[in-house]
């Protein structure tokens, strides 16, 4: 072996790969007979094998590659990388790709270019802006534009990829896969409702928003700031501290019950908890919020989620829609129903019927409002369901986010953020939001957030504001608000009752009862302040002295105005939230053909798109509309979330919104369906002619959400459900 290698005589025939020996030409060395290479015995032995013959024989050559592995494997090594990039380029560059990516250059399925794909979006009226395109590059300095507008085909750039590696030389053996340029095209699959809504079009309306870099300017948002923080001293925080719980979300949506476990899981680890996320369906855009926000997720939604509710102290489901998920882990863990809240956030038959089977094994239900327990337990009744225990409300509340936004006390004012300095920040927010939509001071903004979809009831407005556009609607009966809610945070909730009592009152009838007052008889001055410690201290009676009725008259007049003589606001309706996994894209269109169909009907309609930074667009907002139909709203977050920004509401009368909403105090209710729409369009005119009483309704709305949706309220009640559940230490 010494000498082979001494020699060079393998060594030295390696470039050339055609003269390495066969067998037969090793044997003498590996025997020790080894004489010149031009020998006569060396020429004779060679001679003596034929090519086939030294193909046969396969002993000798093991014996070459056992002596020279390092310059086998780098052989090997080489050849590997030169198939895998061939390989790679033909893929990268061949026709194969080109009908893989719709907007490249070539035959596409459907599509045969960029050009007709923005023309077939410009026939549903709206621009490609989903079709975004990423520069391709090729190497640190060179770009490659492979815009709708370019003209370079497909094949071109291959040949300036390869011709750029050629000039590398060694260098692109390094790196396998070279840099091709690449064609990204944004999923459009769930969002197409954006792509028929164009950022402007004379049909549709403007595309306006998010505002959420003007939030973080003008409130001084940072990321450790928006977090909050949890009550340490407080009954909720005592009670999950060190545990373990498991939230089940059904999916990422920003709707309602998604964003809500989203702020208890935020809650949860405030308060010192572990916290594991299991996501049934990553429907939606709040995976990177929860990111942020650093709440962990379990990638596995089976074997892996069912062990950890195993041992988890507490296992929280946030919809109906998780019945499968929790029969799945009840088949597996039975004695785990006695852990397992179940916070129902639905009230439709078909959800109720999805969980029926299920409702009897969990420990405890809780729902959102009255309006929907006691219509599951009719339902449970119907069916025969008896359950393990009472069900509780728990209703949602305002987290402390938008109620800093708002100007509501909350855990994250500090002396150099005070509830009067965001009150001012939250002007200044409205200014500049508006003047980015486009709005004067002269424009009453209606908004509704939800997701776009029959059951909310966006075409009906649609039509209301319509009838309002083209004058066909009466006169509504103007409305006195009596009483506001004192700002006093420590008045009790008796006193707030009799406010509310008190503020339904009609315009008519009191200007009546002010004439027959003032027609009345002075009385003397005893009884004068006798009446008038009683009318102060119930804030229920009417005046009865002359004063009174001349201040009453006041009023009138002010009221009357505000309604007559005042320059009439214009109107514009704000929708979202465009992009939403909940929308439906035939509503959708369908909202679109009624705007076309209109006259006029864009110059008043803005389109948002879903997003959780909603705290500018309550700023910029005059009124909320929560026109959800069918049994109405469950609850209605968003109802709250206005009401904390001092915006009146008109709403349904149904199911959770009349819970929330005092009709003729904090807003305006009306019939659901197309009875309804002609009274949602009659409330709209009246705000609009009346913008006192528009604002002493949200003032009333502003402090009930102070008495009974702030965050520590939610969590009181959260904590007497867990201690019911929670396993004991």
């Amino acid at each position: 072996m010494d000498e082979i290698s001494g020699k060079g005589d393998v060594h030295g025939n390696l470039p050339g790969l055609n003269l390495i020996r066969g067998p037969g030409s090793l044997k003498p060395s590996l025997s020790g007979r080894s004489g010149a290479r031009n020998s006569p015995s060396f020429r004779r032995l060679q001679s003596t094998r034929t090519p086939r013959r030294d193909l046969r024989s396969g002993s000798g050559s093991l014996q070459w590659i056992r002596s020279n592995r390092v310059v086998f494997w780098l052989l090997l090594i080489t050849m590997w990388a030169y198939i895998g990039f061939h390989v790679q380029s033909r893929w990268a560059h061949s026709d194969h790709s080109k009908k893989e990516f719709v907007g490249y250059k070539g035959e596409a399925v459907g599509v045969k270019n960029q050009e007709d794909a923005a023309k077939e979006l410009n026939s549903l009226g709206s621009k490609p802006q989903n079709l975004a395109v990423k520069e391709p590059t090729i190497g640190k300095n060179k770009k490659i534009s492979d815009s709708s507008d370019s003209k370079l085909p497909v094949r071109s750039i291959s040949r300036i990829v390869k011709s750029s590696s050629r000039k590398r030389g060694r260098r692109m053996l390094k790196k396998v896969t070279p840099k091709t340029p690449t064609v990204v095209v944004e999923n459009t699959e769930n969002e197409s409702d954006d792509a028929i809504i164009p950022k402007r079009n004379t049909s549709f309306g403007l595309m306006v928003g998010p505002f959420g870099d003007v939030e973080d300017k003008i409130l001084e948002w940072t990321p450790e700031k928006r977090k909050g923080t949890c009550d340490r001293k407080g009954r909720f925080a005592k009670i999950v501290w060190s545990r373990t719980i498991i939230l089940i979300f059904h999916e990422l949506s920003m709707t309602g019950a998604p964003l809500s476990m989203m702020e208890l899981a935020t809650e949860l680890l405030s308060c010192g908890a572990y916290v594991k996320v299991v996501v049934l369906s990553k429907k939606g855009g709040l995976m990177s919020e929860l990111d942020r926000r650093g709440i962990s997720i379990l990638e596995d939604k089976g074997e892996i989620s069912f062990k950890a509710a195993m041992k988890a102290d507490l296992v929280i489901a946030g919809s109906a829609v998780s019945s499968s998920w929790i029969e799945q882990y009840l088949r597996r863990n039975p004695a785990g129903s006695n852990q397992l809240v179940w916070w129902i956030m639905e009230n439709r038959q078909e959800y109720f019927n999805r969980s029926k089977h299920m409702l009897s094994q969990v420990k405890m239900l809780t729902f959102l409002s009255d309006v929907q327990s006691n219509q599951w337990l009719s339902w449970c009744k119907e069916e025969n369901i008896k359950l393990k225990s009472q069900p509780m409300v728990v209703p949602l509340s305002v987290n402390d986010e938008l109620a800093f936004a708002a100007g509501i006390p909350c855990s994250l004012n500090t002396p150099a953020f005070s509830t009067e300095m965001m009150m001012g920040k939250r002007d200044l927010l409205r200014i500049e939001v508006r003047k980015e939509m486009g709005l004067s001071d002269n424009d009453m903004l209606v908004m509704t957030l939800s997701s776009i979809n029959p059951a909310k009831g966006q075409l009906l407005l649609l039509e209301a504001a319509h009838l309002v556009a083209e004058r066909n609607v009466s006169q509504r009966d103007p409305i006195v608000i009596e009483k506001e809610f004192s700002l006093d945070s420590n008045q009790n909730q008796g006193s707030v009752n009799n406010v509310l009592g008190a503020g339904k009152l009609d315009l008519e009838d009191n200007l009546i009862d002010t004439k027959v007052e003032a027609k009345r008889k002075p009385t003397n001055g005893a009884s004068k302040k006798r009446r008038r410690k009683r009318s102060r201290s119930n804030g229920l009676s009417l005046r009865n002295d002359s004063e009174t009725a001349k201040q009453d008259q006041r009023k009138l007049r002010r009221l009357l105005a505000d309604k007559t003589g005042a320059e009439e606001q214009s109107l514009k309706i704000l929708i979202g939230s465009v992009g939403s996994k909940s929308n439906k894209v035939p509503y959708v269109k369908g909202l679109l053909r009624f705007l076309s169909q209109t006259s006029n009907m864009s110059n008043f309609v803005l389109w948002t798109r879903a997003t959780t930074r909603v705290a500018s667009l309550y700023a910029a907002a005059d009124v909320y509309i929560i026109n959800s139909q069918g049994v109405g709203e469950t609850f209605g977050r968003v109802t709250i979330e206005a009401m904390a920004f001092g915006l009146p509401v008109l709403g349904t009368d149904a199911g959770g919104t009349r819970e929330i909403v005092e009709d003729k105090v904090t807003g305006l209710l009306h019939p659901l369906g197309h009875e309804g729409t002609y009274n949602l369009a009659q409330n709209i005119q009246y705000f609009l002619n009346s913008p006192s009483v528009r604002k002493k309704m949200g003032l009333l709305g502003r402090q009930k959400v102070q008495k009974k949706y702030l965050k520590h309220h939610t969590y009181s009640k959260l904590a007497e459900v867990f201690i019911k559940c929670m396993k004991v230490k």
